[in-house]
């Protein structure tokens, strides 16, 4: 039988072996010397043309020794020579120069080679990723193919096991599922654990964002920048945060005076944007926000412009103000436990980490796509998009600023840099379109 060939042995490899083969296995015929019978004996690393093998032989016009080698785990094995079917009982041999040759020659291509073979053997590395976001949700089938391109680009080295819908924690407990090992890999809103990521919570505030893209690239860019140590307990794979927050309501709200005593679902930081202008915030789950409006129990929500057809807030509102200048976001990390991180071979991390890295650049662009396609479908469902006034946007603004000095005020307190952390965002975001 044939010794079997690695499948990820590369071709040249196989070239490269023939020819060693061919190289130290030329005939030198040898009739007798001495009266004794001659028996060549070499060493070879693998016979990829199989391992019985004849040579036509131009001195006898008959047949070589017929070369007989046996395969073991691919080490080095010794072969012997023996003429058959000719009237002069002779051998064949290989000459001590040409030994010492193929034995060196072997022994690097061995060493050259033993990756392909060591990563044969290893076992695949399972990990669970548990994603807070419904598996429907374009999110979510986002974060599924990162778990499909690290499979590919590892060669099936590692498997992902993707659960959507918060199936291994709840929402609220992801974070702390995954350093306790529940889960290996996790997706959740940091607003879910307020106080966990008191630097980070500058992210969240209502910065004035104008776009999903622009929310996710900078807050990449500032974990790269402060690297905050509220994260020190977990590995960080890569951030993203939703387009512009803004306010949606069943009846139109163009000031302040309209929204006054308006009970709004809002979440983290959204509700003390709906307290600091007037409302009366209702934290509910985005997925019972529908019903929630559908039944009169709140009047309106704070949600990007994608949720209008995401969850379909466009059936059951009215009005979408543009209320860009106090507009808010929310910060998603995706990280993994740090043990678990620790214990992947450092190719794997590599690709893991340069992987997470365009998987920046495609959650922007999601985030914005899916704002345009929210927009389309409200305006299909023939909702109104209400702008304010440049007086109306500046008393907005007037009142959201406490949220500013409070958070400013903690950072102080907790001896974070909270003054350079809120600079940072307002400059990254002046150089940003709208």
């Amino acid at each position: 039988m044939n010794p079997r060939r690695p499948p990820s042995l590369p071709l040249f490899a196989w070239t490269f072996l023939a020819y060693l083969r061919f190289s130290i296995l030329k005939e030198t015929p040898t009739p007798r010397q001495n009266g004794k019978m001659v028996f060549g004996h070499a060493w070879v690393l693998i016979n990829p043309l199989g391992p019985y093998e004849r040579i036509s032989s131009g001195s006898s016009g008959g047949w070589t020794p017929l070369m007989v080698v046996k395969i073991q785990r691919c080490f080095f094995t010794r072969f012997e020579t023996r003429r058959r079917g000719s009237e002069e009982k002779g051998g064949a041999f290989v000459k001590k120069g040409k030994r010492i040759t193929a034995i060196i020659l072997g022994s690097l291509i061995l060493v050259c080679l033993s990756p392909y073979f060591s990563l044969a053997q290893q076992k695949v590395i399972t990990l669970n990723y548990s994603h807070i976001m419904p598996g429907a949700a374009k999110q979510a089938m986002l974060s599924d193919e990162w778990c499909k391109e690290v499979e590919k680009r590892t060669n099936g080295r590692v498997k992902i096991n993707f659960y959507p819908d918060a199936t291994l924690a709840p929402p609220r407990q992801t974070y702390d599922a995954i350093i306790k090992g529940v889960a290996d890999v996790g997706c959740t809103m940091m607003g879910y654990t307020r106080g966990r990521f008191p630097l980070m919570e500058v992210a969240d505030l209502p910065l004035g964002y104008p776009s999903g893209y622009a929310a996710t690239r900078m807050i990449n860019d500032f974990y790269k920048e402060f690297k905050p140590k509220e994260f020190n307990d977990v590995k960080v794979l890569y951030l993203h945060a939703h387009g512009p927050g803004l306010l949606t309501t069943r009846s139109r709200v163009e000031k302040l005076e309209d929204l006054r005593g308006m009970k709004i679902r809002a979440t983290g930081i959204s509700a003390k944007v709906v307290q600091a202008l007037g409302g009366a915030p209702a934290a509910l789950p985005i997925t019972g926000t529908y019903d929630a409006i559908a039944k009169g129990v709140v009047e309106g929500v704070f949600t990007p412009v994608e949720g209008l057809q995401q969850w379909r807030l466009a059936e059951v509102t009215n009005y979408t103000t543009e209320s860009y200048g106090i507009a808010y976001s929310t910060g998603f990390v995706v990280f993994m436990n740090k043990n678990k991180w620790s214990s992947l071979p450092p190719d794997i991390q590599k690709i893991m980490e340069a992987t997470s890295a365009e998987w920046i650049e495609k959650t922007a662009k999601l985030w914005e796509e899916m704002d345009r396609e929210g927009w389309s479908f409200a305006e299909q469902a023939c909702m109104t998009f209400v702008p304010l006034s440049n007086e109306e946007e500046s008393r907005w603004l007037e009142a959201v600023k406490p949220l500013f000095d409070d958070y400013l005020r903690s950072m102080r307190a907790k001896n974070l840099p909270g003054e350079e952390a809120l600079k940072f965002c307002f400059d990254y975001l002046q150089t940003q379109e709208k």
